[in-house]
């Protein structure tokens, strides 16, 4: 007896509605959550009050106010952040956001991609495209982040090499693509250090280990796209060849990644453990 192969509509995936329509770049998971709760969202006809309610995307229609939302074309934009700000679309504490620069653009929907603390600044990007943004996010996949780091001290050659052979702190090793002395003072110097992954205050945390305070963070570049001369607080919209560049780029630290672990090996052993323990994580 032979048996029909499974339809496509049986196959289908299943995602919460809100999640459909944020990935469909029109809106935040929170924001189309809040349209569910609200009954402004119909599957197939019917009002939906679940935003986790399940949606076969592609084959369920979805209308958002009696209208099919069409998937928005991708935008990204980058922004120079200044210090004081915090990257979320809401703080709970009421400070002021990232979003302070963008207030009068009368943009669409956009969500940061990363992060930079409130005490950082420079190169940040925005995009209503959440897969394309996981993809960049994503530390295997991602691109290098190129960061300009001024230090009080004067951190000589032998303290630049244990910097680049990363340090263990706790159960987490913290390891960076390359650092090197961009400049000196009479007290300070600048860095400048290469991430090929981006955890929570690494930079700071790393410096930190090695009793170097951090007086400045400015994200410089990330993979081919430079910060160049965009003034502080300013943003501008991506060309489509820019987007093009960190795409290939995606593609390439994939291919990277993937090659990398056919072939095995780890740096962690070569790593030293720190034995500062009065340090907060």
């Amino acid at each position: 007896m032979t048996t029909k192969p499974p339809s496509r509509r049986s196959t289908a995936s299943r995602h919460g509605v809100a999640r459909v329509i944020s990935k469909m770049g029109v809106a935040s998971r929170t924001q189309a959550a809040r349209w569910v709760r609200d009954g402004r969202v119909r599957v197939n006809g019917r009002v939906v009050c679940d935003a986790e309610s399940p949606v076969r995307q592609g084959l369920d229609r979805i209308d958002i106010d009696g209208e099919e939302p069409a998937a928005a074309a991708r935008l990204v934009l980058m922004l120079n952040k200044p210090r004081g700000l915090v990257t979320t679309a809401n703080d709970e504490e009421g400070r002021d956001t990232v979003y302070r620069c963008l207030q009068d653009a009368s943009l669409p929907w956009l969500a940061p991609i990363g992060r930079l603390d409130k005490a950082s600044e420079g190169l940040l990007l925005f995009s209503n495209d959440p897969v394309w943004a996981a993809a960049i996010t994503d530390p295997e996949t991602g691109p290098d982040k190129t960061y300009h780091v001024q230090v009080a001290g004067l951190p000589g050659a032998s303290m630049l090499a244990a910097l680049a052979r990363g340090v263990v702190l706790g159960a987490e090793t913290l390891t960076v693509e390359s650092v090197r002395c961009l400049r000196t003072a009479e007290k300070n110097a600048w860095l400048e250090i290469v991430l090929g992954e981006g955890r929570n205050r690494q930079i700071r945390r790393l410096l930190e280990a090695f009793d170097l305070r951090v007086l400045r963070l400015v994200r410089v570049a990330l993979g081919p796209l430079p910060l160049c001369d965009l003034p502080k607080g300013r943003w501008r919209v991506l060309t489509e060849q820019e987007i093009e560049s960190l795409s290939a780029k995606l593609r390439s630290r994939s291919a990277q990644r993937s090659a990398q672990s056919r072939t095995g090996g780890s740096r962690s052993s070569d790593i030293p453990r720190s034995e500062n323990k009065t340090r907060r994580p």
